[in-house]
C-alpha cells in the first residue's frame, strides 16, 4: 500500500508553532542564524520513500531541498545527531554530567565529557562558524537553513505527541530542542578535523602550563629510545595514524577496457562505524531541471558525499596524507607561556573557557579552564603511561597546525561535485576548489576513463623543508610511530608551510604537487598511499607527508589488486574475462581472506595435527573444513581470525621479504618454524574453546550486528582488513555470543550506465534508521546478510515503480 499525506502549517497548532518559531530564531542551538535580509522564507518539498526507506526529496529550490532532507533525516536518526550537536557545542557535561564520555569511533578517540566540552569550546568557536557561513556558496547556506527548519519541524511534532513510540532515546531529554544553523556549521567543521585535531582531543583539552618554583632548573632532555618504546607499546593518539587503522574504505574505478560491455563501472565501499554520526545515510536530492544527485552523506550534511547520477559516479577512501604538522617551540624558562620565534619572545594566547556541569541533584555548576594557542594553533601535551612524550615544561612546548581547521571549502567542494555536468567538470572542480579534507577520490562516467586523485588538503611541507626543519631528538621518535608526520622547529620563519600558486589557500599543496592518475582500464585504492593505484603505472615523486612509495602494501590492498587482475584475465573462476556488474558484486562480497591465501596451506602442512609441544588437534580439524573465507557458510573462520590476530602482532613472520619487483605478491611464505606462530595456533584454539563457540559452527551463527537491539540477531559476513579481508567487518573481542560487529562495510554502491541512464545497486549495511521504533531500523541489514543487492531507483519511472510512501511538507 502506498501512503500519501500532506502536512501544512496551521495556526491552530500553537504549541508546535511556538517550538518551530523558537528554532527559526536560533533558540536552544548555541547561536542565532537570521535569514540574512530578515524576510520570511517559504519551504516546500516532497519526500517519496522507496524500498528500505530511501528518501527521494524533490523541491523547487535549495532551501526547500534542505527542508525536506532535514525532516526526512530527523524521522530516521533524530537522537544520534542531537547527541553530536550537544557535544560540539561543548554541552555534554551540562546534560550528561562529568562522568560520561564521548567517542569518535572512526578516529578512534574517547574523552570524558568535561575534556570533550573544553576541546570543542576551544576549537568550534563563533568565529569559525561565521567564517564557514560567510565563505559558503549561497546554495549551501540555503540548504543549511532549510535543513535546520525541516529538522526542527520534526522536533516540534515529536514534542507535540505526533510520533508516539519513536526516538525513545531522546524523546524526553532536556536537549530535545530546536537546533540552529550554527550547529550545522559546527558539524561541518567537526567533519573537517576528524582526521587531525580531533585525534588530540584529550591532549589539547588537558594541556597545562608547568608550575614554576624558585630556582627551577631546565628540564632534562627526554630519552628518545624510552619514548619510542612507550609509543610503540602503549595506547596513544599517534596510533590513530598507523597503517592498519579501522577508518578506511575500498574503491574501484573500472574503465571501458576493464568491462565486458565497454561501459564504465564504479564500486565504492567506505568502512565506517555502525554507530554514531559517522554512519552514512542514503538519499536522493532533486530540483527538476537543475539538480539531481543520489548517494550517501554523513549525518547532518545536506549534500551527497559519495554518489552518482546520469553524468558520473564517485567514491572515497581515507588517504594516508597527514593534515597537520606538529611544532616544537622553545619557551621562556621564567614564563613558559611565552615562546621564542625568530629570537623574540611571543606571548601565547590564553583562551579562558567555562562550561556548565550537571551536578548529582540535577543543578548545574560552572567549571573553568584556560587553554592556550600559539600562532600555529592549540598547545597540546601528550603523555603515555604517565610519561610526557610531548611535554610542556620550562624548556619546550608542542603545538599543532591543522590545515583542515583552516579549510572553509569542504561544503563548496561537494556542492560543486553534486552539480557537475560531466566527469571533466568533476575533475576540474577537484583541483580548483581543493576542499576535500581527508580522502582519496575515484570517479568515472558513462564510457569514460577511470580517474583517481588524492587532491586533498595537505600541508605544503616538502621533504626538503622537513630535512632542514625537523626538531632534534624527537623527530625520529615520532616518525617511528607515525611515519611521514613532521615534527618541525616552530621558532624559525623558514619552517613555516610553503605556498603554491595553484592552491586556493596559503600553506597547502596545489594540485600540481598532489597525485592523480587517469586510465582506460582501472584505478583502485584500499587505504594505502597513492603509489600503487595501478601497478602498471606507479605514482612516484610526491612529498612523504602525502604517503609512502615502494613499500609493503596491506593485505587488503594486495587482495584488492589481485581481485582485479584475476577478473581481467578470467583466472578467478567467474567465467569470461573482465567485469560485469554481477561478477563485480560477487567479487567484492566474496569475503576472501588474503592471509589464508598466503598461509593456510603452510599452517595445515606444518602445524597440524600438533604444533610442537602444543596440542592443536581441534584447531586443525576446524581448518580442514574451512573454505578460506569469512563467508556465511564458512566453518572454522573464528579459529583463523584468532590465529592471525596473534601472528600479525609478531615481527618477522614471513620467509620472503617485500620486493619492489613483486609489490603485490610479497612478502609471503609464513615462517611456521617460529615459536610465536606455533603458539598462536594453540592460543587461537583456546580462545575459541574458552568462548564456547562450536568449532563446527557456520560463521553466520558466530558473527552478528552489534548495533541492532535484541531480540534481533542479524548475521554479518566478512572480517577485518588486518586479516586480509576485502569484505570488511570489524568486531569487538570474541565473546560467548561470538563476534559483535560495530564497524566495517557501510554504504556500498556499484554503478554503471545504460542507454536509459545510470544504473546503481547497493546497500546501507546497518540500515537507514538508528531508531528501534522505525520500520527501517534493520531491514537493509537483513537484506545485506542475504547479499540481496538493491536496485537504487534514480529515474522518475523507477521511483514511481518502487514508491512506498509520499509526504508533501511545506511552511
Amino acid at each position: 500500500m502506498i501512503e500519501k499525506w500532506t502536512i501544512r502549517r496551521s495556526f491552530a497548532c500553537l504549541p508546535l508553532c511556538a517550538a518551530l518559531l523558537l528554532g527559526a530564531c536560533g533558540g536552544g542551538g548555541g547561536g542565532g542564524d537570521g535569514g540574512g535580509d530578515g524576510t520570511a522564507k517559504a519551504y516546500d518539498a516532497t519526500i517519496t520513500r522507496t524500498s528500505m526507506g530511501i528518501p527521494h526529496i524533490r523541491a523547487k529550490d535549495f532551501a526547500g531541498l534542505g527542508y525536506g532532507y532535514g525532516y526526512a533525516f530527523a524521522e530516521d536518526n533524530l537522537c544520534v545527531l542531537l547527541d553530536d550537536l550537544v557535544t560540539i557545542r561543548g554541552e555534554r557535561s551540562r546534560y550528561f554530567g562529568p562522568d560520561g564520555s564521548y567517542s569518535i569511533p572512526a578516529v578512534p578517540v574517547t574523552a570524558n565529557n568535561v575534556d570533550s566540552d573544553f576541546f570543542w569550546k576551544l576549537m568550534a568557536t563563533d568565529a569559525v562558524v561565521a567564517n564557514l557561513r560567510n565563505t559558503a556558496r549561497a546554495e549551501i547556506r540555503d540548504m543549511t537553513r532549510g535543513y535546520v527548519a525541516g529538522f526542527n519541524r520534526y522536533i516540534g511534532e515529536l514534542k507535540a505527541g505526533r510520533h508516539p513510540g519513536r526516538h525513545q532515546a531522546c524523546a524526553t531529554a532536556g536537549y530535545l530542542a530546536p537546533i540552529s544553523e550554527d550547529d550545522l556549521y559546527r558539524r561541518y567543521f567537526r567533519l573537517s578535523i576528524i582526521a587531525s585535531s580531533s585525534v588530540f582531543t584529550n591532549e589539547i583539552a588537558q594541556a597545562t602550563p608547568p608550575l614554576l618554583s624558585a630556582g627551577a632548573s631546565a628540564a632534562a632532555a627526554p630519552d628518545p629510545q624510552q619514548l619510542k618504546t612507550l609509543l610503540e607499546r602503549e595506547p596513544n593518539a599517534l596510533k590513530a595514524f598507523t597503517h592498519d587503522k579501522a577508518f578506511g574504505s575500498n574503491m574501484y574505478g573500472l574503465g571501458p577496457q576493464a568491462t565486458q560491455d565497454g561501459q564504465s563501472l564504479l564500486f565504492g565501499n567506505p568502512h565506517f562505524p555502525w554507530s554514531g554520526t559517522e554512519r552514512l545515510y542514503l538519499v536522493h536530492l532533486t530540483i527538476p531541471g537543475q539538480f539531481d544527485i543520489m548517494g550517501s552523506s554523513l549525518y547532518g550534511v545536506p549534500a551527497v558525499l559519495i554518489g552518482f547520477n546520469d553524468h558520473l559516479a564517485w567514491s572515497h577512501t581515507v588517504s594516508t596524507a597527514y593534515r597537520f604538522t606538529l611544532y616544537q617551540l622553545p619557551v621562556n624558562p621564567l614564563n613558559p607561556k611565552q615562546y621564542f620565534y625568530e629570537g623574540q619572545l611571543v606571548d601565547m594566547t590564553p583562551v579562558p573557557l567555562t562550561i556548565d556541569v550537571r551536578q548529582a541533584d540535577g543543578s548545574t555548576a560552572p567549571q573553568s579552564r584556560t587553554l592556550y594557542r600559539t600562532q600555529y594553533g592549540p598547545v597540546l601535551e601528550m603523555k603515555v603511561a604517565g610519561i610526557p612524550v610531548l611535554g610542556w615544561d620550562n624548556t619546550r612546548v608542542y603545538t599543532l597546525r591543522d590545515a583542515n581547521a583552516e579549510n572553509d571549502r569542504l561544503m563548496n567542494q561537494f556542492f560543486a561535485w553534486n552539480t557537475a555536468a560531466s566527469l571533466d567538470e568533476f575533475k576540474a572542480k577537484h583541483a580548483e576548489v581543493l576542499g576535500v579534507p581527508w580522502v582519496n577520490t575515484v570517479a568515472t562516467g558513462p564510457g569514460q576513463a577511470a580517474y583517481y586523485g588524492d587532491l586533498s588538503v595537505v600541508p605544503n611541507v616538502p621533504d626538503s623543508l622537513v630535512a632542514s626543519c625537523k626538531a632534534p631528538l624527537l623527530s625520529p621518535v615520532i616518525d617511528s610511530v607515525a611515519p611521514g608526520l613532521p615534527l618541525l622547529q616552530g621558532n624559525r620563519a623558514d619552517c613555516q608551510w610553503l605556498n603554491d600558486d595553484d592552491a586556493p589557500a596559503p600553506g597547502i599543496f596545489g594540485a600540481q604537487h598532489l597525485p592523480k592518475l587517469e586510465r582506460q582500464d582501472w584505478v583502485a585504492n584500499m587505504n594505502d598511499s597513492y603509489w600503487l593505484t595501478n601497478p602498471a603505472a606507479p605514482l612516484t615523486g610526491y612529498a612523504r607527508i602525502i604517503g609512502d612509495e615502494d613499500s609493503t602494501r596491506s593485505l587488503r590492498t594486495r587482495l584488492g589488486i589481485r581481485q582485479i587482475q584475476r577478473r581481467l584475465d578470467g583466472s578467478d573462476g567467474r567465467g569470461a574475462p573482465k567485469f560485469t556488474m554481477q561478477n563485480l558484486q560477487d567479487v567484492v562480497l566474496s569475503a576472501d581472506l588474503y592471509s589464508a591465501e598466503l598461509a593456510l596451506e603452510d599452517v595445515k602442512r606444518d602445524l597440524c595435527p600438533r604444533a610442537g609441544i602444543y596440542d592443536t588437534s581441534r584447531a586443525c580439524a576446524a581448518l580442514a573444513q574451512w573454505n578460506g573465507r569469512a563467508s556465511p557458510d564458512a566453518i572454522g573462520a573464528p579459529l583463523w581470525i584468532e590465529f592471525w590476530g596473534r601472528v600479525a602482532g609478531s615481527s618477522g613472520i614471513w620467509k620472503n621479504a617485500y620486493s619492489s619487483a613483486d609489490p603485490v605478491g610479497t612478502p609471503n611464505g609464513l615462517d611456521t618454524a617460529k615459536s610465536a606462530v606455533r603458539k598462536a595456533l594453540h592460543d587461537a584454539q583456546s580462545a575459541v574453546q574458552d568462548a564456547g563457540l562450536d568449532f563446527n559452527g557456520r560463521f553466520d551463527t558466530q558473527q552478528f550486528s552489534a548495533v541492532h537491539a535484541a531480540p534481533l540477531r542479524i548475521p554479518v559476513f566478512g572480517a577485518s582488513g588486518s586479516v586480509g579481508a576485502f569484505t570488511v567487518a570489524d568486531h569487538d573481542a570474541l565473546t560467548a555470543a561470538g563476534y559483535p560487529v560495530n564497524f566495517g562495510n557501510s554504504y556500498i554502491q556499484t554503478v554503471t550506465w545504460t542507454a536509459q541512464g545510470v544504473h546503481a545497486e547497493g546497500f546501507v549495511t546497518y540500515s537507514e534508521s538508528s531508531d528501534p521504533g522505525n520500520p527501517h531500523y534493520a531491514d537493509f541489514t537483513q537484506r545485506y546478510a542475504q547479499k540481496q543487492w538493491l536496485h537504487l531507483p534514480f529515474s522518475e519511472a523507477e521511483i514511481a515503480a518502487d514508491r512506498q510512501s509520499v509526504q508533501q511538507i511545506s511552511e
